[in-house]
């Protein structure tokens, strides 16, 4: 293997470039390379300036994940900058690609900076519930100044190689090979006499109003806590000498390390690339994507179409009739045309997506050489099944029959064409070119390669891919139903719904339960209410005052009303003053006492309902491993990532008392509150979610 910092001298400069591949990641080894590169440069008379450059794609992607909660090896990585920016040498970063968290502390630590057009710089820690532990919160605002050192540590963005220019925190932009161009450059700085510039002995930044800009970082953060403390290691850089500005940074850095927030996401920042990760399709060829189908052209349809385009597929989508198949094509055009605003395709793509790949028709015919197609029509098993009969008998051999059905059987639909091998579901979130989600619904004789050709088509579409089993509402929407009845019960015996929104907004969540049953449409829970009727049980508590709105044609925001009131054209709610009346009535139909809920209390059971279903879930093989559960709720529901998913959560609170609480809830309503079988075994073991999150696969 060779060495992770190769040192050469070209003439009065040493040259210290980095080959850590793929992405020059900080491990041990490249912090001791660099460190005693600089030692040897320091060492050589001849040499009076150091370069510090990157091999392959990046400069420094960052630090090494693989060091992750393991004990920290010498050189610290803060040591390491000050060894770099303390040389009496003239220390110079050229960059190319990335250079992120780390990487760009090691380059804030040279005296200067010299970049591709191409370059990204960012400081993300805050991804992880961190903050820049290695100078960065120091350096860079006296670089920037406060308050856009804040704004680029607080949401971890890539600032480009112009906006990073433009900020002072890189000196130059040159295109050419990183290390020609930066010989090019320490040589010119040489020749100049260009003096030693160290950031950390720049003047320190101007003040702010340090506490409102804390209480604006949480408020922003819906609860994170490292957005506050990132102002305060700023706060620190303004007010006091850098050496104790650095040693502020730690002890906040460290805070946060320990803490569960950082556990949270360092365990989602993991496991959203591992859940895609099925061991069983190593090795397994996917079928060609090429072109896709797509039956409806509603707001799924129309997402799911738009995200194909987006990813350069040729995309075929059926409608009913002209009309609709005018709308449809307006909503993709729609779609696509936010993404041209933002920048992410160009007119010119834009015009060829709308005008070349894009058909849509009302002839299933037209579908005849499309190599996946997905149904996105209305939930129901009788219309799902005459979709599916057409395209049976439309589609090539060896094509892939897909669905994106919320809840429904797979096998059920799969039975019922003469290629059920070729069958799997795909459940997308809306809208369905923006959101990260995808479910990946493998049927009992779903053929392997049409598996591995589901998490294909994710990977392509950027999508988070999980695999489900097939159960009423997967994986996702059966935890939901669950979750969603316990907040309907504390409905019942006295939490108002808008006090339940209140409280699961300030743990984290960006809506409140009933809020998102407004935007979804209430329609959606009143058709699987009745859908279930037949077949519940007689101890099931389920309430029925929110299906009078829903008879007198009110489904939430589509209509303007429903939990909350609507006004045309407006985001902006207010709670709608039918629905305590509707509330008191069934209370009082139903003998109930109504009693006060504390936010914990609300906060609590939510968790706990939502966990116990997620338990089974996992119990049943559904879900894989408690880690899909967590991807699931993160990616598609809107759980807060610095909890890291509600088995991770489950985990950082104690599996004994969250079982504890359960069976206290049990004497309550024990039909509802069913210990989960896996939550007690873990219990009674002394194991973890995360423990099984290690096992291996099975």
């Amino acid at each position: 293997m060779s060495d992770p910092v190769v040192f050469s001298v070209h003439g009065s400069v040493a040259v210290l470039r980095i080959n850590n591949p793929p992405v020059n990641a900080l491990s041990q080894a490249v912090r001791q390379g660099l460190s005693g590169g600089m030692d040897r440069a320091e060492a050589d008379s001849s040499v009076k300036a150091v370069l510090i450059v990157g091999e392959g794609r990046a400069f420094i992607a960052g630090a090494d994940i693989t060091e992750f909660g393991k004990p920290p090896m010498e050189p610290a990585l803060p040591d390491l900058c000050t060894r770099i920016e303390a040389s009496p040498l003239l220390v110079i970063a050229s960059m190319h690609g990335v250079s992120l968290g780390g990487g760009l502390e090691v380059a804030l630590g040279a005296h200067y900076r010299i970049a591709q057009p191409t370059a990204r710089i960012g400081l993300p820690e805050v991804h992880l519930g961190l903050l820049p532990g290695a100078g960065g919160t120091q350096r860079l605002p006296r670089l920037t100044g406060v308050e856009t050192a804040i704004e680029i540590m607080s949401t971890g963005r890539q600032v480009k190689a112009a906006e990073a220019l433009k900020h002072g925190i890189i000196d130059k932009i040159e295109e050419g090979d990183p290390q020609e161009v930066g010989l090019a450059y320490a040589n010119a700085l040489l020749v100049q006499a260009a003096p030693r510039r160290a950031v950390s002995e720049l003047p320190a930044p101007a003040p702010i109003d340090w506490d409102a800009a804390h209480v604006t970082a949480l408020q922003k953060g819906r609860g994170q806590t490292s957005p506050g403390a990132i102002i305060r290691a700023a706060q620190a850089a303004s007010e006091l000498p850098f050496a104790e500005g650095m040693a502020a940074e730690r002890a906040l850095f460290f805070e946060l390390l320990q803490g569960n927030q950082s556990k949270g996401m360092i365990h989602a920042f993991f496991n959203e690339r591992a859940v895609s990760n099925l061991p069983e399709l190593k090795g397994v060829t996917p079928r060609a994507l090429d072109a896709i189908g797509v039956i409806g052209g509603g707001t799924m349809g129309a997402g799911i179409a738009t995200a194909a385009l987006l990813a350069q597929m040729q995309v075929v989508l059926i409608e009913t009739n002209e009309e609709q198949v005018a709308a449809a094509r307006k909503r993709i055009e729609g779609n696509l045309a936010g993404a041209l605003s933002r920048g992410k395709i160009t007119q010119m793509q834009y015009d060829g997506l709308v005008t070349q790949a894009l058909t849509v028709a009302v002839n299933y015919d037209t579908l005849s050489n499309v190599d996946l197609v997905i149904e996105a029509v209305f939930e129901d098993m009788a219309v799902k099944k005459e979709v599916f009969g057409k395209l049976d008998a439309v589609c090539k051999s060896g094509a892939i029959l897909a669905s994106n059905t919320s809840y429904l059987d797979v096998d059920e639909i799969a039975a019922s064409t003469s290629r059920p091998a070729d069958v799997i579901g795909l459940h997308f979130f809306s809208p369905a070119h923006v959101m990260k989600l995808l479910e990946v619904v493998v049927a009992d004789k779903t053929a392997i390669d049409v598996v591995a050709t589901g998490f294909e088509l994710g990977k392509r579409l950027g999508k988070i891919s999980v695999r489900a089993g097939v159960c009423d509402g997967f994986i996702g929407n059966r935890i939901l139903a669950v979750y969603r009845t316990a907040a309907d019960h504390m409905v019942l015996d006295g939490a108002s719904p808008y006090q339940i929104d209140r409280a699961l907004t300030g743990f984290g969540f960006a809506m409140g339960p009933f809020a998102v049953a407004d935007l979804a449409g209430l329609d959606i829970g009143w058709m699987t209410r009745k859908r279930k009727a037949p077949d519940r049980h007689p101890d099931e508590r389920v309430p029925t005052y929110i299906d009078k709105l829903c008879e007198e044609g009110h489904f939430g925001r589509k209509t303007g009303e429903g939990y909350y009131l609507y006004e045309a054209g407006s985001r902006a709610s207010v709670p709608n003053p039918k629905i305590p009346e509707l509330i008191a009535a069934e209370q009082a139909a139903l003998e109930i006492t109504p009693r006060d809920f504390t936010d914990e209390d609300i906060v609590r059971r939510y968790m706990c309902a939502m966990v116990n279903e997620a338990a089974k879930v996992v119990d049943e093989g559904i879900a894989r491993r408690p880690a899909d559960v967590d991807m699931v709720l993160l990616f598609g529901y809107g759980f807060p990532r610095f909890w890291g998913g509600p088995l991770k959560w489950a985990d950082l609170q104690g599996l004994d008392k969250v079982l504890a609480d359960i069976e206290r809830y049990a004497q309550e309503d024990a039909w509802f509150w069913k210990p989960a079988p896996l939550l007690q075994s873990l219990v009674a073991t002394g194991r973890s979610f995360d423990d099984l999150n290690r096992a291996p696969a099975s």
